[in-house]
């Protein structure tokens, strides 16, 4: 990002509500021909025609994105310390993208990043995050897959719930086959806190410790049809930003480090729910990622 943004000479906290009244008109500008082309998806469910639309959706969410660049680069003065960048564009295939998780910016981030690099990013989100205005639309339209969440008092009055995210998964990876995807994760399940950090007793420095029964269940049902995976390691300085921050252009220097992976053939096989040997060998692949990804973060931390 441009250090010598146009706006950066403003006080923060009115950066930060231009920003946010950008983002609002930004995105109410793109839901209206989003939401009009889903509904004809919606009234048709035929994949002859998913074939025609989803791609005129992701271009809309495409266009969404790169003017969210676009007030990111106006008012935002932020370094920025990028390597391994995907180069060239590579949007007609599939690619599973991994990424730590910190702060709503993670998403913009990313979004800033890999937009017309690769395929459209869709993220696994939690049920409730549908009722958002708008934006709640947005993701529905799009096919973001929406996950249930249920308590551990739940599932013992009703153990045939934890199959629900394992259906939810399944349906959303056979859309996902229809037109070039880049499935994104957050194998953290939740944002990195200190806190959380101390009740998991996590053995990284810098993350939580990994979920793999979701990103376990992408690659049971699509494995095959990645191309790659886009492993993503962010860290920000001096701190980890609140979304206000973001918009205020409080965040000094970003720094992130991009990884293109092979997606291990083995690990596209097996049974999550019901296979020991498979939960083993994945879990230890997961944990040797995650350690190297901390490793990464001790060094864009030091830069």
């Amino acid at each position: 990002m441009n250090p010598r943004a146009p706006l950066s000479f403003l006080p923060a906290p009115i950066r930060g509500a231009i920003a946010l009244a950008l983002l609002c008109t930004n995105t109410l500008f793109w839901t209206i021909p989003l939401v009009a082309l889903a509904l004809v998806k919606l009234a048709l469910p035929l994949a002859p025609v998913r074939k025609r639309i989803d791609p005129l959706l992701n271009s809309i969410a495409s266009c969404w994105i790169a003017c969210n660049s676009g007030w990111m680069r106006l008012t935002q003065s932020s370094v920025w310390h990028v390597h391994g960048l995907p180069a060239g564009k590579r949007r007609n295939g599939w690619f599973l993208v991994n990424c730590n998780h910190q702060s709503w910016a993670d998403i913009f981030v990313l979004q800033h990043l890999l937009n017309r690099r690769v395929p459209m990013l869709k993220f696994f989100l939690k049920q409730e995050l549908i009722y958002v205005p708008v934006i709640g639309l947005a993701w529905w339209s799009l096919d973001f897959p929406f996950m249930k969440r249920h308590g551990k008092a739940t599932l013992r009055r009703n153990p045939e719930r934890r199959a629900d995210d394992a259906l939810a998964t399944r349906r959303a990876c056979r859309k996902f086959e229809l037109v070039p995807t880049s499935v994104m994760n957050f194998a953290e399940g939740t944002r990195f806190t200190r806190d959380k950090q101390r009740k998991q007793h996590s053995p990284y420095r810098h993350l939580l410790k990994p979920k793999a029964g979701a990103l376990a269940l992408t690659l049971q049902s699509m494995g095959s049809k990645f191309d790659s995976m886009i492993d993503v390691t962010i860290a920000y300085s001096p701190g980890v930003p609140g979304f206000w921050d973001f918009l205020c252009g409080r965040v000094e220097r970003i720094g992130v480090n991009i990884r293109e992976l092979p997606v291990p053939e083995a690990l596209c096989t097996g049974d999550w729910s019901s296979d020991a040997a498979y939960r083993a060998r994945f879990q230890q692949w997961l944990a040797q990622l995650w350690q190297e990804k901390d490793e990464l973060l001790d060094s864009l931390l030091a830069a």
